[in-house]
């Protein structure tokens, strides 16, 4: 077997492998034995059947899996001896037809296409500029966080008219065009969340009502929808486009919520035993947790930053057209794949590739750009440090929830459970690599810090270029 490369330009490439009888035949010859030796075929005893026609019936078949078995390993081989770098997987050519004959088999030959990495340099030193943009935690943000938290420790207590943040426990009945009580229609006592009621006008309805005051509504515009509206009613969600959209409303009871005390009870529930033992220390402690929090967002806007600069700067060009048909090849073959669980699968269309191929061809340039800063750093992530982050998660995981740890060896063994699992080990492999690249960034640019307010902020935070 012989494979050889074709270059058409720096991305795209060709591989053509070449098959001879003698890389296949005994093989073939062995699995048709096997075949033979387990036929049952009327008319012969088991294992009798002649040779010609198993040939027949079954040669086409194995000689096809003998050969793809023989392409995958030739290509796999020639990309890894080579060391190529290659973007998604090898496609057979559909223009250049295959040599051979299924008939009358002796040399094979096969051509595909592969999609070559880019090269281009990362730098990155104490010249380039980028601004650390930390959330001002004022007052105002402070006073939100601690109603927060005493309305979570809060108890609801019986009210005398509808408010802002209350529940409403009521009876809700369907009524028809004439907006009578329909015969036969939906009857259902329900709680409606006055802060889940996003339409201002049923909002300010039913404010300021009473109980035994009746409210025509129209059940959409007191629930979230879907689920929430069929659970709301006590049907089930398919009947949801049969319905009514006017009930009337008689409101049996009202709640609010009553806010716990600012009190060493709650400083106790909040921060356990002891640790806080004054409304001072809690907003002190609350403006720490905030600060915490933002700083892991604050974090992310920096690595977006600097990543976004070095891929505009790297000025990357991908093999496009390749990417396109392997994304299209892919999606396609693994829904085809996946028919036999009985679900109907969407076929993905080139259209819908070419739609949505700019954000995937970002995403594979951030790829692109810090695998190139991992190496050229010569950072690494090490066995052993993912052996260790694990075991810090767990011990996290049991202290929160009052477990004594166990030893190190019992921990190191759960560890190894958790990273067998393969898609956790990937991301708790990609956070220790965005950890280590976040740190050498901020040891390598100069950075400025700015304040802004927490609305400003969530703006940067959900801007891509921000």
């Amino acid at each position: 077997m012989e494979v050889t490369r074709e270059n058409i330009d720096d991305l795209n490439a060709l591989l053509t492998v070449s098959i001879t009888k003698e890389d296949y035949q005994e093989n073939v010859d062995k699995a048709l034995q096997n075949y033979r030796k387990n036929a049952n075929l009327k008319g012969f005893r088991k294992g009798k059947v002649p040779m010609g026609i198993i040939k027949r019936q079954y040669g086409s078949t194995v000689l096809g899996d003998e050969l793809n078995r023989l392409v995958s390993k030739g290509l796999n081989d020639f990309i890894n001896e080579n060391k190529l770098d290659i973007l998604g997987e090898p496609l057979p050519k559909n223009d250049i037809p295959m040599k051979g004959d299924f008939e009358n088999p002796d040399s094979f030959e096969f051509v595909y296409e592969i999609g070559l990495s880019p090269e281009f340099e990362t730098k990155l030193s104490a010249k380039n500029k980028f601004n650390y943009t930390k959330v001002k935690v004022d007052k105002a943000l402070i006073d939100k966080q601690v109603e927060d938290l005493t309305r979570r420790y809060g108890k609801l207590i019986s009210a005398e008219e509808v408010g802002e943040k209350d529940m409403i426990l009521g009876q809700l009945v369907e009524l028809d065009g004439k907006k009578e009580i329909k015969e036969g229609g939906i009857m259902n006592n329900s709680t409606i969340s006055m802060e889940f009621v996003e339409d201002e006008k049923t909002k300010k309805t039913l404010k300021g009502k009473k109980v035994g005051d009746k409210i025509e509504v129209n059940p959409f515009n007191i629930s979230r929808g879907g689920k929430d509206t069929a659970s709301m009613l006590g049907i089930d969600e398919s009947e949801l486009e049969n319905i009514s959209d006017k009930f009337q409303l008689t409101i049996t009871e009202v709640k609010t919520m009553e806010p716990a005390e600012l009190n060493q009870e709650l400083f106790d529930k909040l921060f356990g035993e002891g640790n806080v033992t004054s409304e001072k220390e809690l907003r002190v402690r609350v403006k720490d947790d905030l600060e915490k929090m933002f700083a892991n967002d604050s974090d992310k806007i920096l690595t977006r930053r600097i990543t976004n600069h070095l891929v505009e700067k790297a000025n990357i060009s991908l093999p496009d057209e390749f990417l396109k048909r392997w994304i299209f090849t892919s999606q396609n073959s693994h829904n085809h794949n996946h028919n036999h669980d009985g679900h109907h699968h969407h076929h993905v269309t080139m259209e819908e590739v070419e739609e949505q191929y700019d954000d995937y061809a970002q995403g594979l340039k951030w790829q692109l750009v810090q695998n190139n800063i991992f190496k050229t750093n010569n950072l690494k992530v090490e066995q052993e440090e993912v052996l260790e982050h694990t075991k810090g998660l767990l011990a996290n995981q049991y202290q929160q929830y009052g477990i004594p740890l166990p030893d190190d060896k019992e921990l190191a063994q759960s560890a190894g459970q958790v990273l067998s699992n393969q898609e956790e080990a990937q991301r708790i492999y990609n956070d220790i690599a965005e950890r280590k690249m976040l740190n050498f960034f901020k040891e390598t640019v100069k950075l400025t810090e700015e304040e802004v307010d927490y609305d400003k902020f969530l703006e940067i935070a959900k801007d891509k270029n921000g």
